[in-house]
């Protein structure tokens, strides 16, 4: 039996796998709301003190730059150490990996009907693969062809500069450098960056907040009120920062496949791209993508795909487990 876990900043996921014939099936899973927990070893205690099973092994994809066993999470006020989870756990060794690899490892297992395909080409059968998901923030991971199967790079390319195409852009990233000094492009392409985007827009005259979306954001996560009015037109504020997010997401998935050469394909994962496929299916979305000059062309010429399985990075942790701890598969 394989536990697994999906750690970001506003869900914790864990689930227990039992592998057979390299098939991997949940006997359990349990969500966790990531803020009421003081660390992981809590959620871990928690969900062990629940469970019929005894892991024979372990890993958890977890938001943060992942060192000799360590990580300071990224959105959350937690470290967490491999030796202590491996202790709470009664297990040799517990496997700590980026969340952004824990989903470059699930992308293998997926099956046709978890993909939706943005730019249907046919990629290379060798070509490097690159993952992108915008969620509570934003992650990135690339995958290279190893002569006979993908090796996974984990990266924290979401805190790299943001870097604006236009002259509103321009005005933005003054904004967000007032509020925050250094401006990555997860200020920008994340939840939190949509309410950033919103903000700027709001104060700096270009749109004004109707009082039931006021109430609304303060009652609910307000990025998913900014979505959500964006998306069914009750809103034209909300419509032009889902417009702008919508094309920082796509810049910077283009952004992603130039780093790797990504020629085997880019996956679009986190939970915000299944919620806007909508507006990720216009054509916007690939423009955005592929306009990067003379590099066009080779942008037009891959794959893009968004990941509909929100059980990805769960997957991924239990198969990078069993790849490393088990030798399952």
């Amino acid at each position: 039996m394989i536990l697994a876990g999906d750690i970001g900043g506003t869900h914790a996921r864990l689930a227990f796998f039992e592998v057979a014939d390299g098939r991997f099936q949940i006997k359990s899973c349990t969500v966790f709301p990531s803020h009421e927990f003081g660390g992981l070893d809590q959620i871990v205690g928690r969900f062990m003190a629940a469970a019929s099973f005894q892991p024979a092994a372990a890993c958890f994809g977890i938001a943060g730059p992942v060192r000799d066993g360590r990580v300071q999470a990224s959105n959350l006020p937690w470290v967490v150490e491999s030796s202590s989870l491996a202790r709470e756990l009664k297990l040799k060794n517990v496997i700590l990996i980026n969340d952004l690899e824990a989903n470059a490892w699930g992308i293998a297992a997926l099956q046709s009907k978890d993909l939706v395909a943005l730019n249907p080409r046919q990629g290379s059968g060798s070509g490097n693969q690159a993952v992108i998901s915008a969620g509570t923030g934003l992650g990135e991971a690339g995958m290279y062809w190893a002569e006979k199967s993908y090796e996974i790079l984990a990266s924290e390319g979401g805190h790299g500069d943001f870097a604006p195409r236009n002259e509103l852009e321009i005005e933005m990233l003054r904004f967000l450098i007032s509020r925050f000094g250094h401006v990555s492009t997860e200020r920008v392409v994340s939840g939190p960056g949509l309410v950033n985007i919103f903000e700027f827009l709001c104060q700096t005259g270009r749109g004004k907040a109707p009082e039931w979306l006021a109430d609304e954001m303060s009652r609910d996560d307000p990025a998913a009120v900014i979505s959500r009015a964006g998306i069914e037109g009750k809103c034209p504020v909300c419509e032009q920062a889902l417009d702008i997010f919508i094309s920082a997401y796509a810049a910077e998935s283009g952004n992603v496949a130039l780093r790797f050469m990504a020629t085997g394909g880019v996956y679009l994962g986190g939970g915000i791209a299944p919620k806007l496929l909508p507006k990720l299916q216009e054509r916007s979305f690939m423009d955005a993508f592929t306009g990067k000059g003379r590099l066009r062309s080779l942008l037009e010429s891959i794959p893009v795909h968004v990941i509909m399985n929100d059980q990805t990075a769960l997957l991924g942790a239990a198969r990078c487990a069993a790849v490393k701890g088990l030798s399952l598969v």
